[in-house]
């Protein structure tokens, strides 16, 4: 069903309906032999005279591992860009997380939640995170280290087959019965405030200040998120401030509906500081509306 190379080994790993995973070691020398020009020198000879010439010919790759986990056939397997790992997707609607080292390749764990056939599930090329998408018309996240579901996207109509990642950009293609969609998962631009000559904003788990004037840029608060981030600072999508107690309120992701209000230190630390009182309550989005009210 798949066959992917890995970004820097010569391995090879593929998917199958037999229920297994494959990884192929192509690391066989790859060099020009007689029996090589030979074949070449045939297929030309075959093309020539109108025949069928043969593609394939004979092949050095040989199975290394054989994962073994899934219960019905496999649609798709991926390696991480950097990591030993692997992620396949199949139609007993899990998403299986594999190790692998010089000698063995096992499975770490599951991923449950999609209500149908797994069509396609890749890394994510810069965060811990998982992506698959399913025939139960929706794309999901993982965390890759809790192996939990962050966020479900879902089209009312369409089921989703393929799915790629820009090697790049913020940028990502899933393809569905009606056509294609191209997507982001992180937001880029962070949470803000202006106030007169001053910036808040949120950035790497900091809460942090930008004065016009000056061009200082001093972190103030650091953040304990209570939840996975996909990138920086994406588990909040909106940042309010109250000049007249210097506080901010951060509005957390929809899936949470919640927010949390800091106050920030007076001056600025050299070091970003620890919250010392958090509140949190739920809303949708919050905003300060008076000096000591927000909505």
């Amino acid at each position: 069903m798949c066959a992917m190379f890995h970004p820097k080994d010569d391995l090879i790993v593929s998917a199958s309906l037999d229920q297994s995973v494959r990884v192929w070691d192509i690391s066989a020398p790859q060099q020009t032999t007689i029996e090589d020009l030979q074949r070449v020198a045939a297929a030309a000879a075959a093309a020539t005279s109108g025949q069928q010439p043969d593609l394939f010919g004979s092949t050095d790759a040989i199975v290394k591992y054989v994962l073994e986990g899934h219960d019905r056939g496999v649609n798709w397997a991926s390696f991480h860009p950097t990591l030993p790992l692997i992620v396949s997707g199949a139609d007993d609607r899990q998403v299986k997380l594999w190790r692998m080292n010089e000698t063995k390749a096992w499975e770490v764990d599951t991923c449950r939640g999609h209500y149908n056939n797994i069509s396609c599930v890749l890394f994510h090329p810069r965060a811990e995170l998982i992506i698959s998408d399913s025939e139960d018309r929706t794309i999901r996240v993982w965390d890759m280290t809790k192996r939990t579901a962050l966020q479900t996207f879902r089209r009312e109509n369409d089921r989703f087959w393929i799915m790629g990642a820009h090697p790049e950009l913020n940028l990502f293609a899933a393809g569905h019965d009606s056509g294609l969609i191209v997507f982001k998962l992180e937001r880029e631009r962070p949470p803000h405030a202006v106030y007169q000559n001053q910036l808040f904003y949120l950035r790497d788990k900091i809460i942090r200040v930008y004065d016009f004037a000056s061009g200082t840029d001093v972190g103030l608060l650091t953040i304990k998120k209570q939840f996975s981030n996909l990138a920086s600072g994406v588990a909040y999508r909106g940042l309010s401030y109250n000049p007249s107690e210097h506080s901010v309120l951060l509005t957390l992701t929809v899936e949470t509906n919640s927010y949390e209000l800091y106050t920030l230190p007076k001056d600025k630390p050299s070091e970003p500081r620890e919250p010392s009182d958090v509140k949190r309550g739920n809303g949708a989005n919050t905003v300060f509306i008076t000096r000591i009210r927000f909505h």
